[in-house]
């Protein structure tokens, strides 16, 4: 593994962290109150979920790539350029669906870290395609999203609930941009 596959897998990981960052705000706007070991179950559930899905996503991409070997780029470009847009659509619209939440029921918590890792999930399926090895990307996402959600859950103690939305632009920003990336490096180089 090179720097640059480095600097690459964790670039991903804070792209993809931002939606668990801006939940995280959201719970410490929501529970100003909240506990240390409260928000570290809140932050490895997120982050558990985050690098569980990629794992999975890599599993159903490795089989089907074969089939898919000449398009591959094409798709992991797609892929995370309509999950970055779809995070820049979700950060500029800003619903407030996050008010009425207790973030400490096993339930919501686990649907909120489900919900928010589904974009891990096609980027491991990019993984899979492009047979990049996952164990370095899913434990980089994992720790990445692990220390947003704690300072995310410390900010929004601070934080206007405003700037979580335009983390989720911020990340929505990143995911595109190395789609990019990896369209560049299978067309030119």
């Amino acid at each position: 593994m090179t720097l640059v596959q480095f600097i690459t897998f964790l670039l991903i990981g804070i792209g993809l962290s931002f939606d668990s960052f801006a939940v995280s705000v959201s719970c410490g706007l929501l529970r100003r109150e909240i506990q240390f070991l409260q928000a570290c179950k809140v932050a490895a559930s997120l982050a558990f979920f985050q690098a569980l899905f990629p794992l999975l996503g890599w599993f159903i991409g490795s089989a089907v790539e074969n089939i898919l070997k000449s398009v591959d780029h094409w798709i992991a470009f797609g892929l995370l350029a309509a999950i970055g847009g779809k995070m820049i659509f979700e950060g500029i619209r800003d619903n407030g669906s996050l008010n009425n939440l207790d973030p400490f029921k096993t339930s919501v918590l686990i649907g909120l870290s489900i919900a928010t890792s589904i974009d891990a999930f096609v980027v491991g399926i990019s993984y899979g395609f492009l047979e990049i090895p996952i164990f370095l990307p899913v434990l980089v996402i994992g720790a990445v999203t692990f220390i947003a959600s704690m300072l995310g859950m410390l900010f929004g103690k601070y934080i206007p609930a405003k700037r979580s939305h335009q983390s989720i632009i911020l990340g929505g920003i990143i995911l595109i941009l190395m789609g990019f990336k990896i369209l560049a490096e299978h067309l030119w180089f």
